[in-house]
């Protein structure tokens, strides 16, 4: 059963758990457990995604209850416009403490946009909250470190692109850790074995956005999973947020 974190006649929003889709893909055949068919059978009634979160990410999920209110929310969630989204994640080595990444991003093809590849504006910050050393001296041989870095950081796409901040972090050199498409397979599959658990280090932690019939603004908060507290072991430093970024901090579960 899933977690719902909201529902009214329009909306459910639930807490999707790392390792589901979304809904069912020719891509991965394979896998069986599904957020949208859950949902349906758990609330009694057809649902309709409104944005997508990947199959390794965790935390809010958007469901209209009709089709029009979809359409609505679909547009919202593509340009941006009214909604604010953050996340956490885990990156390869050590970032700025905040920065903003404008870097246009080729829209990419999928089973619903087969024909549509423009380049389409996109932007996302990101504040640096900790940082860590990971004895790992084997990721990276050929330069003969001695520790492998990594770093956890807040992160909030100010555009709604396929992919955007995975394919963000990796322009800036720093890839989201466990991303089997956009980082390193070496080094993800160490990192796992040294904390124990293969997930994509990426949480969609909270969204504010304006009910789509009310108008209302609506805060929703996805706690981190408790897997996150597995990187307290490795902790460095931490680095207090820069009030000028916006970006929220959630304590741990």
């Amino acid at each position: 059963m899933l977690d719902l974190l909201y529902r009214d006649e329009h909306l459910a929003i639930v807490n999707k758990p790392a390792g589901w889709l979304v809904h069912r893909t020719p891509l991965d055949k394979g896998e069986t457990r599904f957020v949208l068919q859950t949902l349906r059978d758990q609330i009694g009634q057809h649902v309709w995604p409104v944005h997508r979160l990947d199959k390794g990410t965790s935390g809010v999920l958007v469901f209209a209850l009709s089709a029009e209110v979809a359409r609505t929310l679909g547009q919202a969630f593509e340009s941006g416009d009214g909604l604010q989204k953050t996340y956490r994640a885990v990156v390869r080595g050590w970032p700025a403490d905040e920065g903003l990444i404008d870097h246009p991003l080729k829209r990419m093809p999928d089973d619903m946009r087969t024909e549509r590849m423009e380049v389409q504006p996109a932007q996302s910050r990101f504040a640096t909250l900790r940082r860590f050393e990971l004895p790992l001296p084997h990721s990276q041989p050929q330069q003969g470190f001695a520790s492998t870095r990594c770093a956890e950081v807040a992160l909030e796409p100010l555009t709604g692109r396929r992919h955007q901040l995975r394919r963000h972090m990796k322009h800036i050199a720093h890839p989201i850790i466990g991303d089997a498409t956009h980082g390193k397979g070496p080094l993800n599959r160490d990192v796992a074995e040294l904390i124990g658990l293969q997930r994509l280090w990426l949480h969609a932690q909270s969204l504010t956005l304006p009910h789509p019939v009310s108008g209302q603004v609506l805060g929703l908060a996805s706690p981190l999973p408790g897997e996150w507290g597995l990187w307290d072991a490795f902790a460095w430093t931490c680095h207090e947020i820069n009030p000028q970024v916006g970006i929220a901090l959630t304590p741990y579960l």
